[in-house]
């Protein structure tokens, strides 16, 4: 599903040039579940951000379900990624005005697809995760595993193959966080490919597959 060859990232801080990612090669295969782990500052959000196509690489190959990915332009990548990646993020990033539903339903409104069939989405996602109760409630009105909940929901709405999380229980407690990580692995039993991007060594030892990079080098790939 992936292979990433050479990937290098190089940002400039003032005067210096500093290197994110090193010659990563990783290749991951459709249902894939891996974490990635390492300490901060070790490249694991760029990773994860060049994954998703919300980063270019300064320099290496990318590619996505065969095709070549590292060029595309940037409407290209918005069309890739609003049809094959859903992201789930430790802030939620949820619409503070809009309730739950819409904010589930809201990249599909973004896609353009028919209000009956955004219904009969959204009212399977609503069940899916629980939160069909929740509906009409904001975002301020639920709580923090129910919000991220939401968060999940609605990265699943355009019926993505990769699923990329940054820290997704870093702001939960950590029963709720488990209830989080419970529902990712189901969307993972289901044939989706997951990736999670954690500080955190017990939610990265649930993954299958653990990366651990330093100084934006893989310096461990254990299944």
């Amino acid at each position: 599903m992936i292979r990433l060859t050479g990937i290098a990232r190089v940002f400039r801080v003032g005067d210096e040039e500093v290197h994110a990612l090193r010659g990563i090669n990783l290749a991951i295969e459709q249902g894939e579940y891996l974490s990635i782990m390492g300490p901060s500052g070790s490249g694991k959000s760029t990773l994860l951000n060049v994954l998703g196509l919300l980063d270019r690489p300064n320099a290496g190959r990318y590619e996505l379900n065969g095709r070549d990915v590292t060029h595309l332009s940037d409407d290209e990548l918005a069309r890739v990624r609003r049809e094959t990646i859903g992201f789930i993020f430790q802030s939620f990033h949820l619409v503070p005005r809009l309730t739950a539903g819409q904010n589930i339903e809201l990249p599909m409104v973004l896609a353009g697809l028919a209000p009956a069939e955004r219904r009969r989405r959204l009212d399977r996602l609503l069940a899916d995760y629980g939160l069909t109760a929740r509906a009409d409630h904001r975002p301020a009105q639920l709580s923090g595993g129910q919000c991220q909940r939401v968060a999940i929901a609605r990265a699943m709405a355009m019926g993505p193959t990769l699923i990329l999380a940054d820290e997704p229980t870093g702001n939960l407690d950590r029963h709720t966080g488990q209830e989080v990580m419970a529902v990712l692995e189901r969307v993972h039993q289901d044939g989706g490919t997951v990736a999670v991007v954690t500080h955190d060594p017990e939610i990265g030892a649930r993954a299958r597959r653990r990366l651990r990079l330093i100084d934006g080098e893989i310096a461990e790939d254990k299944r």
